[in-house]
């Protein structure tokens, strides 16, 4: 062989090894966009700077970093009217509501993960996500049974762990008749002024139940 043939020969080799790295980092950032997942964070409290909006801040600062896509919809700063139960929908049309949960149905669709966030009022989730669930009536037979995952993010001002039972129940019950995977629950009580969960262990939950996912 010739200085002229070794040289082409070792380039085709260098190439080889250049090559054979760029392959693998490609492969990881497909792997990587295959992980990427659409999240839905529906919060339900009308309180500005609320415990729960705290909550619903840290698991999106969770998941961002972890390279999700967040959409976060805050039911009470949006028009939701309740289900009337005229079933014009057929439990998978258009809604005969015009308001906004129009812009939220897409997202819901397109979902891979759900997250409710909620404070307890009177013992239940706020009217302003109970608005928004009901809602999910319209989209019944295409977000129920589609493989989404799931988690809950309340805070409720007693610490009696047989209060925040119900919300449970009811998370539970929602995500097991859709058959959607819950993926974490975040359950802060004794949270009464706001302000109050920032900077305890249910802040750094959430934020690592995001991270998680």
């Amino acid at each position: 062989m010739d200085r002229r043939d070794f040289i082409k020969a070792m380039g085709l080799a260098a190439g080889g090894v250049v090559l054979s790295q760029i392959i693998p980092a490609r492969d990881l950032v497909n792997k990587i966009n295959q992980n990427k997942m659409k999240i839905v964070v529906l919060t339900g409290s009308p309180r500005q700077n609320g415990n729960t909006s705290h909550l619903a801040s840290q698991f999106i600062k969770g998941a961002e970093e972890n390279g999700h896509d967040v959409y976060r919809f805050d039911c009470a700063k949006h028009k939701i009217s309740g289900c009337i139960a005229c079933n014009a929908c057929g439990m998978n049309g258009d809604c005969i509501l015009h308001d906004d949960f129009s812009e939220l149905r897409s997202h819901l669709v397109e979902a891979d993960m759900v997250v409710f966030v909620t404070p307890m009022y009177y013992f239940g989730f706020s009217s302003q996500l109970k608005a928004v669930i009901d809602r999910f009536y319209a989209l019944n037979g295409t977000i129920k049974g589609a493989s989404k995952r799931s988690a809950f993010l309340m805070a409720y001002a007693d610490t009696n762990p047989k209060e925040a039972e119900p919300m449970i129940s009811h998370y539970r019950t929602l995500i097991n008749y859709l058959g959607w995977t819950d993926s974490g629950m975040v359950i802060a009580p004794g949270m009464w002024t706001a302000g109050s969960v920032n900077d305890t262990k249910y802040s750094r939950q959430a934020y690592e139940l995001g991270k998680s996912v």
